[in-house]
């Protein structure tokens, strides 16, 4: 089955909706995945949670089925529509939660790296296993792991491909916190810390964090003073500042 767009509030919520194969990621799901996150960047929504149906998998990775036996350039074709999708996910103007239940492996950790957090439930299980196939990772983990727990991090999990625990995931910074109970109504929860604050200043913070690990400090200090400039243009700031100093709570607008 096609994943599904629904909404709670001010949260899109996208679910993988394919539980009797732990919603793995066919080429057909990856691009209805990209058709619904045009959905969610044109929309009103201030944050975006993505979760897999079921008791078992957020997403156990892609379809081994659909890999084999393809050409070399279907093969890069192939890597180059996960990047795509997940890039569409990763710069989406509203903010992201992965909600991790159960397996999150090969691409369905990448597809959960490609969010803004991830949370996890105790039992939550992540992985990169492609080596054990003779592959590696191709829909962005050998790039955005190393950014989130570091490259020698990184190298332990997609040279060996082990399995990480939702403990060590904390630990190393590969998702943000463990959560009991309901995990959805954990991840509104949690995107309720954030949700009421200025759209246009969050996005400036992803911004200036994002391109930070690309450039060196100096230049990464020019980017933050030029979108801190940016941000203090906007009418939000003045209301944030004006409600400071008249102690009271800012009403936000998103301009």
């Amino acid at each position: 089955m096609m994943p599904r767009l629904e909404r709670h509030g001010d949260c899109a919520v996208l679910t993988l909706d394919r539980p009797a194969a732990l919603n793995a990621l066919s080429f057909a799901i990856i691009v209805a995945i990209g058709r619904l996150l045009d959905e969610v960047a044109a929309s009103d929504a201030r944050v975006l949670l993505v979760t897999g149906a079921g008791p078992k998998a957020f997403c156990a990775g892609a379809d081994i089925k659909e890999l084999q036996g393809r050409g070399l350039m279907d093969q890069k074709r192939g890597a180059e529509l996960g990047q795509a999708v997940f890039a569409k996910l990763d710069g989406l103007p509203q903010a992201s939660v992965a909600l991790i239940n159960g397996f999150a492996f090969g691409g369905g950790l990448e597809l959960a790296m490609a969010c803004t957090f991830r949370l996890a439930t105790p039992g939550a299980k992540m992985g990169l296993p492609e080596i054990k196939l003779g592959l590696i990772p191709g829909y962005g983990g050998t790039q955005r792991l190393p950014r989130l727990v570091g490259p020698a991090r990184a190298l332990d999990m997609i040279m060996t491909g082990r399995t990480v625990t939702a403990p060590e995931a904390e630990r190393i910074g590969l998702v943000n916190r463990i959560v009991e109970g309901d995990l959805l109504a954990a991840g509104l929860d949690f995107a309720a810390e954030f949700s009421a604050y200025g759209q246009v200043a969050q996005h400036l913070a992803r911004q200036a964090v994002a391109r930070s690990l690309d450039t060196p400090l100096q230049e990464g200090l020019r980017i933050e003073a030029d979108l801190s400039t940016l941000a203090f243009q906007t009418a939000d700031a003045v209301e944030g500042m004006a409600a400071f100093a008249a102690k009271r709570s800012a009403v936000f607008k998103d301009r």
